[in-house]
């Protein structure tokens, strides 16, 4: 479901047409990160890495507890909530933020590191 905004706009509508339009300048830049995202997203997966990433993340994940913690969450929210109260949706959106909150920064600083020698070895993105 798309995030909505002010007069039923989405945030992202709001945001390229709010208040302060941007300017063609702005919308070249955002255009060009884009360009260069999906071009760095399409090398990962062509040489492999962004599966070996998530395999790495996911052993941090479990090694840290932080799977263990997110389950126990999901379990309150569901106990307060009550089992047929709760969608699936509903339950995303309550332990996303805690689930992003609770990675620890040593696993975000070594997925960070992989990443940036990957574009060093990479360097003609």
């Amino acid at each position: 479901m798309q995030e909505r905004g002010c007069w039923g706009s989405s945030v992202a509508e709001h945001r390229l047409l709010g208040s302060e339009a941007l300017g063609a300048e702005e919308l070249s830049e955002m255009n060009k990160d884009a360009q260069l995202r999906a071009t760095i997203n399409q090398k990962l997966i062509e040489t492999g890495e962004r599966e070996r990433l998530k395999e790495l993340l996911r052993a941090k994940l479990t090694e840290c507890g932080w799977k263990d913690q997110l389950k126990a969450h999901c379990k309150d929210v569901i106990r307060e909530k009550g089992l047929e109260h709760v969608t699936v949706d509903d339950l995303v959106a309550e332990i996303t933020p805690k689930g992003r909150a609770l990675v620890p920064d040593s696993v975000k600083k070594e997925l960070l590191q992989r990443i940036r020698t990957f574009l060093s070895q990479h360097a003609s993105l």
